[in-house]
C-alpha cells in the first residue's frame, strides 16, 4: 500500500523534529551528562568541576551547528521548541534524581531559557544574514 503524497511531508517533518530532539539531548550527554567528577589541585587547593571550559565550549558550538542545520531542516518555531526542551530534558533526567537540595527543577528551567535563548539569538542571525546576502542580490 502507498502512501499518499500528503501524509509524507508531516512524516518527514515529524521524523526530522525526533531526530533533532535525539541531538539536541545527546549534546548534553555527549558533552556534561558523563562527567560528575570534581578537579582537586593539590599546589593551590583549588577545586572545580565537574565541568571543564572545554565541555562548555564544545557544547556551545555543537548547539551552534544543530541550530543552524536545523533552521534548513524543520520551521524555526519547532526547532526554538524542541530543541531547548530536549537539552533542558536530558539535563533534567540527570540532575533530578540525585538532587536533595530541590532546586534541580529551577536548574531546569534556567538551563531551558539559556538554551532557548541562545537558539534564538542563533536563529535571528541566520535571518539577519540571509536577508543581508538577499538585498544584496547573491
Amino acid at each position: 500500500m502507498q502512501r499518499s503524497p500528503s501524509l509524507r511531508p508531516a512524516v518527514g517533518r515529524t521524523g526530522r523534529l525526533a531526530v533533532l530532539a535525539l541531538v539536541a539531548a545527546g549534546l548534553w550527554w555527549g558533552w556534561f551528562g558523563w562527567d560528575d567528577s570534581y578537579q582537586h589541585d593539590p599546589a593551590t587547593g583549588e577545586t572545580s568541576g565537574p565541568y571543564a571550559l572545554w565541555q562548555a565550549i564544545g557544547c556551545a558550538a555543537s548547539g551552534i551547528l544543530l541550530v543552524v542545520v536545523g533552521e534548513r531542516l524543520v520551521p524555526s518555531p519547532a526547532l526554538l521548541t524542541v530543541a531547548p526542551l530536549a537539552f533542558a530534558a536530558a539535563w533534567a533526567l540527570t540532575a533530578v534524581p540525585s538532587d536533595q537540595s530541590g532546586l534541580a527543577l529551577v536548574g531546569a528551567v534556567l538551563i531551558l531559557v539559556g538554551t532557548l535563548l541562545g537558539a534564538s539569538v542563533v536563529v535571528a542571525a541566520i535571518r539577519a544574514t540571509c536577508g543581508l546576502t538577499r538585498r544584496r542580490g547573491h
